[in-house]
């Protein structure tokens, strides 16, 4: 598994201490088998402390679900290592396109807040039985290791009905948002094959 393997890599050439982010797709997040293992391990040895689970439609592979996974290599470590994993849902009931409704700068706000880099331990949880539609939540070690193989993939948001989400778009919406990301890679494509051509001259 080339993304198993991969994150395995990172862990191991992190320094002490260390700190990395790295994009995953869902299957290392919640395979079985080695992918099982390699979570477990994580888990102990590094701490794992957030998950951002990013929205579909944001890469030109159409469907492909991806989570920032953000860890630290401690210089002390102490087992387990991690104490809580933090979730910030940024997926569910949430539309991004490539043109008409990129993911910016001001959708990233409120994780940005929550995430608080300078200091985790400030770090309050949006959700709340109160509040099951909050995008951030918070879960303990124990939490994490009782769940079947160890599954990272962690949603709570009830998702809306495919009509919704989608909202409200109609087809000629959606025919214009599929003609204009053809006309932008086709532009990019242009643009790559002039540069190309003034490189030969």
């Amino acid at each position: 598994n080339k993304e198993l393997g991969f994150l395995q890599h990172v862990a191991v050439a992190l320094n002490e201490p260390g700190r990395a982010a790295i994009i995953l797709p869902d299957g290392v997040l919640s395979g079985s088998g080695a992918g099982e293992i390699v979570r477990r391990r994580l888990l102990r040895d590094f701490d794992v402390h957030t998950i951002l689970r990013l929205p579909t439609g944001i890469f030109y592979a159409t469907g492909v679900n991806a989570n920032v996974l953000f860890f630290d290599r401690p210089s002390d470590v102490q087992h387990p290592a991690t104490r809580h994993l933090w979730v910030y849902d940024l997926r569910t009931n949430m539309h991004f396109t490539l043109v008409n409704n990129r993911l910016g700068q001001q959708q990233l706000t409120e994780f940005v807040r929550c995430f608080s880099p300078s200091d985790r331990s400030l770090r309050t949880p949006t959700w709340s039985p109160e509040n099951p539609r909050g995008r951030w939540r918070s879960y303990n070690y124990g939490e994490v290791l009782e769940r079947d193989q160890c599954n990272l993939d962690l949603l709570w948001i009830t998702a809306e009905d495919h009509d919704q989400s989608a909202q409200g778009s109609s087809l000629n919406e959606l025919t214009e948002e599929i003609m204009q990301d053809l006309h932008t890679a086709m532009s990019q494509l242009s643009d790559l094959t002039l540069g190309l051509n003034r490189s030969d001259n």
